[in-house]
């Protein structure tokens, strides 16, 4: 998404998850996510705030989603959301969007904490 502001997104142990992590801020940027795209480069992903759920239809790969409480809390993990479904997780006010396999990686779990540093926008 051009023009969205980028942040790198890791664990509180140092451990990155999105190296270049879109976080769009209109209400329409958010809606269409990543609509439209083929895929996830290794290293992108998308931070939704105000999502305490996502829906993948019309989507065309799989995602890995990671659901935070307002303190970046992770509440819940989606490994390899496929297209055409909703998922969610209760207390979750953001949605970061990982290629499928990523949060696994990355060794990411509901209790660990994310950190957000912006890196541009």
């Amino acid at each position: 998404m051009a023009g969205a502001p980028l942040a790198r997104v890791r664990t509180a142990e140092g451990v990155v998850l999105c190296e270049r992590c879109e976080v769009p801020k209109s209400s329409l940027a958010r809606m269409r996510g990543l609509l439209g795209r083929s895929g996830l480069e290794p290293g992108g992903g998308m931070l939704i705030d105000a999502a305490p759920s996502v829906m993948t239809f019309f989507m065309r790969f799989p995602i890995d989603v990671v659901f935070l409480d307002r303190d970046r809390k992770v509440v819940g993990v989606r490994h390899g959301l496929r297209p055409w479904r909703v998922a969610g997780a209760r207390h979750a006010v953001a949605a970061l969007e990982l290629p499928a396999g990523a949060a696994a990686a990355a060794g990411v779990d509901e209790g660990g904490v994310l950190v957000l540093e912006d890196i541009e926008g």
